[in-house]
């Protein structure tokens, strides 16, 4: 049972931001320490990639593992309206999808770090993380993911 109303509720979810999120701060930091330059949040590419490489022609998604239902311990459906939820977190999964499938077509390679290998209980060091990323981005694999 909910402890707020549905318009609190609402609020509260529609307060939660998509841009500048803690785990994607930490990695930008991360990767700008070891000189990796990079583009946010591009609009004219599907999905608008958290982190573009223009010279490596690559971009990173930074998923919440919440939203984007990764799997793991940070993606709980919630006990009420648990058909809603489900639908929602499959077409978010969907939507995801279909964004890496146009970014692969228009030759971008893709990557994909969850929000738990970054924060939490089942964090890497993020200089791990930032290591992993640069020699991605330095060989040729087109599509990998991180979590």
């Amino acid at each position: 049972m909910d402890t707020v109303t549905p318009e609190v509720r609402s609020k509260i979810m529609a307060s939660v931001g998509q841009k500048n999120t803690g785990a994607e701060l930490l990695l930008r930091r991360a990767l700008h320490r070891r000189g990796l330059r990079y583009r946010l949040h591009d609009t004219s590419l599907p999905g608008s990639p958290d982190l573009v490489f223009p010279r490596f022609r690559a971009v990173i998604f930074v998923h919440g593992c919440y939203w984007h239902y990764h799997g793991c311990y940070r993606s709980t459906v919630p006990k009420t309206r648990t058909a809603f939820w489900s639908k929602k977190f499959a077409s978010n999964k969907l939507r995801d999808a279909r964004k890496i499938r146009a970014l692969r077509s228009s030759g971008w390679r893709v990557m994909t770090v969850w929000e738990c290998t970054i924060r939490g209980k089942s964090a890497q060091p993020i200089e791990l993380i930032a290591r992993r990323i640069h020699r991605w981005l330095n060989a040729r694999t087109r599509l990998a993911e991180i979590g």
